[in-house]
């Protein structure tokens, strides 16, 4: 039996709420949960100063999310991103890796781009 870690949508339309619960993972989206770990509001806040950037509110209960990461339960992508913040796992993608990667693959698409236009063969 296989846990996940997911998003369960709540709230009205145009203005979601998830909470985020430890579900099998052939179950439905919004379906009964074993647990429900904690909530996140994706639509931005604006700050309580006034001053500086909006805020994504994430409330989430750790010493459960660590109980579940711990038997096993495989977080989805969008969790995995969630407990990454709250520093519970390590991210999966990192920003500044994928960048570099990308614009050495474009360099190097680029230099076998100009030697085909040349005319040079690989011996």
């Amino acid at each position: 039996m296989v846990m996940r870690i997911r998003l369960a949508r709540f709230g009205k339309a145009h203005k979601p709420v998830y909470n985020i619960v430890v579900a099998q993972a052939r179950s439905a989206r919004d379906g009964r949960p074993y647990e429900v770990i904690g909530t996140y509001d994706p639509i931005p806040k604006p700050p309580l100063d006034g001053v500086g950037k909006p805020y994504k509110d994430i409330k989430l209960d750790i010493p459960r999310a660590k109980y579940w990461l711990g038997v096993g339960a495989q977080p989805s992508d969008p969790v995995w991103r969630i407990l990454a913040l709250a520093g519970l796992i390590e991210p999966k993608w990192n920003v500044t890796k994928l960048a570099l990667q990308n614009k050495e693959a474009a360099k190097s698409k680029e230099a076998k781009r100009g030697s085909v236009l040349r005319g040079e063969q690989k011996s």
